[in-house]
């Protein structure tokens, strides 16, 4: 997981109508949310005559990184300059934190070009990232999904479950999303007796992740054993059991604040 901050490296601002008078960064995605990266596998600086090559769907300024102008687009194109967000990770951590940024700007365009009330076509802000139906006036702003994940303790042993969605991860922590109306700490509760039927005590936030696969905040914490046997439903997860901490297979990356939390409990165990 990465330690530094997105705004090491980027000063966030939004306009649907503004070019750069100079090279200018661009983050060009395409319709599987793939980035498009030069031939040393970077982004690098383009310019308008760099850019004519790409039959844009769509492009917005977005703010500056690395201390120049940039944008996210999209195209309708295929090859294999275009990468994933984990290999992008895999090259070059600034730029997937940039990129998990442009990639959700991307989506909320996408996602909300007709408004969801009225079906009327919506029209961007000029003010705010922001698309307003001039219809019904509905506004869509950016949707972000919270997320639960917790590492739950029982005296010197994890407890990690196979997921039946996850085809190379053997074994994972507990995590879900938040339902509309509880908090993230009724959410951490609510999840883990879901899934594996166990109740916790002394949940602890411990810290947070964007994770863009699609849209989820992640919110990550640690929590103790407190009563109840594993049952879990046979369904989303398919077994669960306790682990000491040299009997944990690592995971292949370590993008994700799951990752993170593992190596924590290694740590102070």
């Amino acid at each position: 997981m990465i330690e530094e901050s997105l705004y090491k490296y980027y000063d966030i601002d939004f306009k649907s109508d503004y070019s750069s008078t100079g090279e200018a960064y661009y983050f060009i995605f395409n319709n599987d949310r793939q980035l498009y990266l030069n031939e040393e596998d970077n982004l690098g600086l383009l310019n308008d005559e760099d850019v004519k090559e790409f039959d844009f769907d769509f492009k917005f300024y977005i703010g500056k990184f690395m201390d120049e102008d940039c944008y996210v687009c999209n195209v309708d194109l295929e090859d294999d300059k275009f990468h994933t967000l984990f290999e992008v990770y895999d090259l070059n951590h600034p730029l997937y934190l940039m990129s998990a940024r442009a990639v959700l700007v991307r989506d909320w365009y996408i996602s909300h070009r007709y408004c969801g009330r009225c079906g009327s076509k919506n029209e961007v802000d000029r003010k705010d990232m922001m698309m307003k139906c001039p219809e019904c006036g509905q506004v869509h702003y950016s949707r972000i999904a919270p997320a639960i994940i917790v590492a739950i303790s029982k005296d010197d042993r994890l407890l990690m479950a196979r997921h039946s969605y996850h085809e190379k991860i053997r074994y994972a922590l507990i995590a879900g999303f938040v339902e509309a109306g509880e908090s993230i700490e009724e959410a951490v509760v609510r999840e883990v007796h879901e899934e594996v039927g166990i109740n916790i005590k002394n949940v602890k936030y411990m810290r947070s992740q964007s994770w863009p696969f699609p849209n989820s905040l992640m919110l990550g914490f640690t929590a103790e054993y407190d009563s109840g046997q594993i049952e879990v439903d046979g369904d989303e997860i398919l077994k669960a059991k306790w682990f000491k901490k040299d009997e944990i297979i690592a995971y292949d990356s370590d993008i994700s604040i799951s990752a993170w939390l593992v190596e924590n409990f290694i740590r102070t165990h």
